[in-house]
């Protein structure tokens, strides 16, 4: 990830110029220090762009962004202990000091060491910086700008042409494109159709396929090919055009004005179809500046385009995407013996048949990929080479230009540098994990990898991961999503996770027992099988890791205290899934610690007192440690903690304000089963929470009257708590809330809605009700939520009716009702009316349900 140097300095910078660095900066008489190395920074920032792009071409080039991004760590490492000592000024002047804590930052008895150490540390990184930044003039680098950092890796220009007996398995996609070119439209605004999929799926085989088919050429009067690639510039396109539609050059003499004139002349009251293959532009006002100059055309015209993006055919006003899948895996073997052989030889070697099976299996239905393994297998029938290209990543394998490293490595380098850091850091993940949208922009947050714009500066760091997640998922770097209330789960591509492991590999590394030789320069650390002791590599590593994941379970907590002990700038802790008694209490050391994973460990019955002292922890996950007995007493000190999740034995979570937790945003209280009270004497606390998930509580009885302190909650999660009672207490009319999502699942004393749920009158925007079986009714009121686009109701049996006034409904999108048989029934005949105003009503009744796989996206559509 040496290319990403540029985004850690930007980060660093961003710190620097801030006002609080500023004022400690003049409190510790360490400003000139900080000025100095903010100038030197600076002046190295402004070529890094430049420096980026062209290393990948110069091994010392490459070889001097390593060495700056070293020191840039160490910057950044200084930079934080700094934040670590203020926050725990902070954390002393509210809550008075520890035992540990003798003296304050700025008190006499340390504060000159601490400025003497510190203003150190600084000139020694400065000048560090300042040698190497005097080297960078024998590279030639030029000055450059982040808006203007796009990779212009321009594709080999495609053509129209492709032999139909070359394809194999695509039949279905064309066909059903070909229908939707054939279609008629409202207007010529709704003409654009989309290929979408990940580089090398095939988009550009298939849309030349359609292309050629002789009932599309019989459709339509014109027709015309233009490879559009990263640059969208508009006048070279509307020559591109002119080209594909008349076969002559065009006079580049001409200008603009006479070229777009011909252009509409060229294309008025003629049906045509314009194939754009492969675009890239983002940018809005480009596409209609290009649009408006192709509605010359007659009705019926089409425009197809070709590219890897969601959020590309979104702004091309796409009318149908056709998102284009894998091929099946018995077309995936006919093609890839197509290229490893000669016609029909393929028959004489049956053992190279089955490898070549396993080897197809891992292309996951890419045909570029399969194409490229079959093309490097031409001709070879020694069954060691074979095994050897299915034992191997594909990327350890010599790549030419055409195969698939480049095809996703496009992708990969059009992308801004804060979404190549968040995409390489997933390659710490094995392949088919499932992603939690929440604990991975928890972990994203603990390395400082969300960056807030000037046009996101009033948003939560969460929210600004949620669209960095948003934005890989329109790249198709993520796929299968499933959603749920408060989160969402997806995968990457075995090949894109290939990807991430080839542009992280020299900070990022999958370790187990046997592992030998870990470079230098790897910090973040997944320890991919079970460690039973600490192996002979590890203290050869160095000691500025930051992350350690422990992605399988783990019997003795030997190699957690090993790590905890050696790397004191972690700032990611993950066991998950491990099996020990005790915690290290030199968990307290970490000062630069953001996440730490304990969660699904069965045997842990206390957290060490010294946890509290992590002022910097903002992810702590404790769900599934059911042997749990509390949390420390002054877990409130935890000042920056945002993420908690908690499974207990107490019955009293948080008692009488101990945990002040003001900083906290998601809570998920988890399968709590001694659990009474959730919140007690709250007086201000948990004011910022946002969303708040209880799951699995069957003793907790109330939180009704602490409903109204939680004025910041938007999401709210209710599930199998069946003594639990949303109802009582005194309804305040002028009780402002912020809620947006509700879901409740399996709450047996849910008989009606509850009163304080009007206070989100202007915001509710989903509500869910789940298999709450004496749910009698739904209030008179519901219709007055002014914001509710969805209303799911799921096996309430006990319901018979809809509300009056249904038809105040008026931002209601979508309404599902499932194994409802009695409120079925009456939507069905008398409410009918009630909901026709609704665009989407799902009705799908229990019978249903019994004879078919559950599919929430079908139904009965009134």
């Amino acid at each position: 990830m040496a290319e990403l140097a540029y985004a850690i300095a930007a980060e660093i910078l961003v710190k620097l110029g801030s006002i609080a660095y500023r004022e400690i900066s003049f409190v510790l008489d360490i400003k000139s220090e900080l000025t100095e190395l903010e100038g030197t920074m600076t002046t190295i920032q402004a070529v890094l762009l430049d420096a980026e792009e062209k290393q990948a071409t110069s091994r010392p080039l490459s070889i001097w962004l390593r060495q700056l991004k070293d020191v840039f760590s160490d910057a950044d490492n200084v930079l934080d202990e700094v934040e670590y000592e203020v926050l725990k000024k902070q954390v002393m002047r509210t809550y008075g000091r520890t035992s540990r804590e003798v003296c304050g930052l700025f008190s006499s008895c340390r504060a000159f060491a601490f400025r003497s150490q510190l203003g150190h540390k600084i000139k020694n990184i400065r000048e560090k910086l300042a040698k190497i930044a005097a080297k960078k003039d024998q590279f030639n680098l030029i000055p450059r700008l982040e808006d203007g950092h796009v990779m212009h890796r321009r594709r080999d220009m495609t053509h129209s042409f492709v032999p139909p007996s070359q394809v194999i398995g695509r039949k279905n996609d064309k066909e059903k494109l070909i229908s939707l070119l054939r279609q008629p439209d409202a207007n010529m605004h709704d003409n654009v159709i989309s290929i979408v999929g990940l580089g090398g799926l095939g988009k550009t085989t298939i849309a030349k396929l359609v292309y050629d088919d002789q009932r599309v050429a019989n459709h339509f009067e014109l027709r015309m090919w233009v490879c559009v690639s990263e640059d969208f510039d508009v006048p070279r396109l509307i020559r591109e055009i002119l080209k594909s539609a008349t076969g002559a050059n065009i006079d580049e003499t001409l200008g603009v004005d006479l070229w777009q004139t011909r252009l509409r002349d060229c294309l008025k009251n003629k049906k045509f179809l314009l194939v754009l293959d492969d675009v890239w532009n983002e940018d809005r006002n480009k596409w209609i500046e290009m649009r408006d100059l192709l509605l010359g055309g007659s009705k019926g015209s089409k425009i197809l385009v070709t590219t890897r993006s969601n959020k590309v055919a979104s702004i091309m006003d796409t009318v149908f995407t056709y998102n284009l899948k894998g091929l099946s895996e018995k077309n995936c073997l006919s093609l890839f013996m197509k290229y490893a052989f000669k016609g029909g030889k393929d028959k004489g070697y049956p053992n190279l048949l089955e490898i070549g099976k396993e080897i197809v299996k891992k292309c996951e239905g890419v045909p570029l990929a399969i194409r490229t393994l079959g093309s490097l297998l031409f001709s070879k029938v020694d069954e060691r080479e074979w095994k050897f290209v299915r034992d191997n990543g594909i990327w350890k394998l010599e790549q030419k230009e055409g195969d698939i490293l480049p095809a996703l490595k496009i992708s990969y380098d059009q992308m801004p540098s804060h979404l190549k850091q968040c995409f390489a850091f997933c390659s710490l993940f094995p392949k088919d994990h499932w992603f939690d949208s929440g604990e991975l922009i928890a972990f994203w947050m603990a390395h400082g990898l969300l960056s807030k714009t000037p046009n996101s500066q009033n948003l939560e760091l969460e929210d600004v991961g949620d669209m960095y997640i948003k934005d890989l998922l329109s790249k198709s770097f993520f796929q299968d999503v499933t959603n749920d209330t408060w989160y969402y789960r997806f995968k990457m591509h075995d090949l894109v996770h290939d990807l991430a492991l080839k542009v992280a590999e020299e900070e990022c590394s999958a370790v187990d027992f046997h592992t030998r030789n870990i470079a230098r320069t790897v910090r973040h650390l997944s320890f991919s099988h079970n460690v039973q002791q600490v192996p002979k590599y590890f203290y050869t590593l160095s000691s500025g890791v930051r992350t350690t994941l422990f992605p399988v379970k783990q019997q003795v907590p030997t190699l957690v205290e090993a790590c905890i002990s050696r790397f004191m700038y972690l700032r990611v802790l993950d066991s998950t899934n491990s099996s020990f008694e005790v915690l290290s209490s030199s968990i307290g050391t970490l000062k630069h610690l953001r996440y730490l994973s304990l969660a699904k460990n069965d045997r842990i019955k206390k957290l060490p007192d010294s946890i509290c002292e992590l002022y910097n922890l903002q992810t702590l996950l404790l769900h599934g440690c059911s042997s749990l007995e509390r949390l420390p007493k002054d877990t409130r000190k935890m000042i920056s903690l945002r993420y908690l999740t908690i499974t207990t034995t107490c019955t009293r979570l948080f008692e009488n304000g101990v945990c002040c937790l003001n900083s906290l945003r998601f809570l998920h209280v988890y399968l709590c089963r001694s659990l009474e009270v959730l919140f007690q004497g709250m007086d201000g606390s948990f004011t910022n929470l946002q969303t708040l998930v209880v799951s699995g509580c069957p003793k907790l009885t109330s939180f009704t009257h602490e409903i109204k302190y939680l004025t910041a909650l938007e999401t709210l999660v209710i599930e199998y708590c069946k003594e639990l009672s949303l109802t009582g207490g005194e309804y305040n009319r002028d009780l402002n809330l912020s809620l947006q999502k509700l879901k409740i699942t399996r709450v047996p004393k849910l008989k009606v809605l509850p009163q304080w749920l009007q206070g989100s009158t202007n915001t509710l925007q989903y509500l869910r009700i789940s298999m709450c079986q004496n749910l009698t009714i739904l209030p008179e009121w519901l219709p007055s939520m002014k914001s509710l686009h969805t209303l799911e109701i799921f096996c309430c049996t006990k319901l018979s009716s809809l509300p009056e006034g249904m038809d105040r409904f008026t931002a209601l999108q979508e309404l599902r009702i499932t194994e409802c048989k009695k409120l079925i029934r009456k939507c069905k005949e008398e409410d009918r009316s009630k909901i026709a105003h609704i665009p989407k009503v799902r009705l799908l009744p229990l019978r249903w349900l019994r004879t078919r796989s559950f599919d929430e996206e079908e139904g009965a559509i009134l």
